[in-house]
């Protein structure tokens, strides 16, 4: 049995649930590297075509590859079904998720009522309120500020400059980056004639397990119930959740996706950069939507594209047809 820090290539090819072709089994590796850069004690792989020219250059160790791929690379391989999801269960190998150790910095500031489980970290400059509860083995970044009644479950990770508004509910293995705000509050107002007035928001954010989100996103909370995001959701940068929104397990949503109150997305969605979704709609599960786009109505099971959202292959055909806009109005003038 090779090291912690490092692996013998049977033990990869055991790791990914691949076939090693044309190397030494107890060959060691120590980490993982692009075609381009990795060296002879160091795994490689190639999930995107565009770099296949890369494979008789390479000098790695070891290349994850699909069938495919493994019949003209001269370098040892390991064939895989999906080398992108090999490579990731090799680079969690070489670089696990930490994990807390107990360590309370002097400047953090704690209730008296605040209950934190065991070895959970907490950074400098942290302000924990009344009534919180924290698992055993979570990190709490510096600067982070969690409000009164949050609960946070075991071996999360909140990086630095987070702030967990009063009630929110973070399940395990939540991981929430720089700057998240969770359970701000939602976007409500009722016109009186004369100015908007403020509802209060009295809601929650619920977070189920192994969600994660990413830096300066922001979750507001329920007006009335709560604010839902499923099991294995993972959430890009700077995504907008407006109140009461429920997103299902295990959907994942790329960078400036914002989603307006009220809006249910099934599990399981794809959802490219930049799109928008109106109120009060519900879109299916395992729907995909691709950039840009804008989701003014419901949407059933399939691939969408444009403004608003139709099914894929007419906006194709609407695409093909703006671009004989000029020539058809030159032909009818």
């Amino acid at each position: 049995m090779s090291s912690d820090h490092e692996l013998t290539l049977a033990e990869v090819a055991r790791l990914v649930g691949g076939e090693l072709v044309d190397g030494d089994p107890e060959a060691s590796i120590q980490g993982v590297n692009t075609l381009a850069d990795a060296g002879p004690c160091e795994a490689s792989f190639l999930a995107n075509p565009k770099y296949r020219s890369e494979l008789a250059t390479t000098r790695a160790g070891v290349i994850l590859v699909s069938q495919r791929e493994a019949e003209v690379c001269t370098r040892p391989v390991i064939k895989v079904q999906d080398p992108y999801l090999a490579f990731g269960l090799l680079q969690r190998h070489f670089h696990p998720l930490p994990k807390g150790r107990g360590h309370v910095h002097n400047t953090a500031v704690l209730h008296e009522t605040a209950k934190l489980g065991s070895h959970v970290d907490v950074g400098a400059h942290v302000v924990i309120g009344p009534e919180v509860e924290i698992g055993d083995h979570s990190i709490i970044g510096p600067g982070v500020v969690i409000g009164h009644g949050v609960r946070i479950g075991r071996d999360c990770i909140i990086h630095a400059n987070v702030v967990i508004e009063d009630g929110s509910q973070l399940g395990d293995r939540v991981i929430l980056q720089a700057g998240a705000v969770i359970g701000s509050d939602g976007f409500g107002y009722a016109w009186t004639g004369r100015e908007h007035l403020k509802i209060p928001q009295t809601g929650r954010v619920v977070l189920q397990d192994d969600v994660e989100v990413g830096a300066n996103t922001c979750i507001d909370r329920g007006a009335l119930g709560d604010t839902v995001v499923e099991a294995g959701v993972k959430l890009d940068n700077q995504i907008q959740i407006g109140h009461n929104v429920r997103i299902g397990a295990r959907s994942i949503m790329a960078s400036q996706v914002g989603i307006s109150g009220s809006t249910t997305i099934g599990a399981g969605c794809q959802v490219g950069g930049q799109v928008g979704f109106a109120g009060h709609i519900h879109v299916a599960p395992g729907v995909r939507v691709a950039a840009k786009s804008g989701v003014a109505s419901d949407l059933g099971p399939g691939t969408y594209a444009g403004i608003p959202a139709m099914p894929h292959r007419l906006w194709l055909r609407v695409c093909a047809i703006i671009q004989r806009l000029p020539e058809l109005v030159k032909q009818l003038r």
